[in-house]
């Protein structure tokens, strides 16, 4: 079994490229702080990733609650 991963890069959004949330990397690394988001994990020094399910679990439940 492999684990995706998914970097802050591919995450966030910025004004010239869309990422897969409509967030800039603070509030990403806000809602990492604040419990809100799933904890990342670093792969080498300089290379930091989320899980890409946990990521995925996120979205779910954001989608969950506001359909409420």
């Amino acid at each position: 079994m492999s684990q995706r991963v998914i970097r802050l890069a591919q995450l966030a959004s910025l004004n010239d490229r869309p990422g897969l949330l409509p967030v800039s990397p603070a509030t990403i690394w806000r809602w990492v702080r604040q419990n809100k988001f799933p904890k990342p994990f670093k792969l080498a020094a300089g290379t930091t990733v989320w899980d890409a399910g946990q990521v995925e679990a996120f979205i779910a439940a954001q989608q969950a609650g506001s359909t409420q």
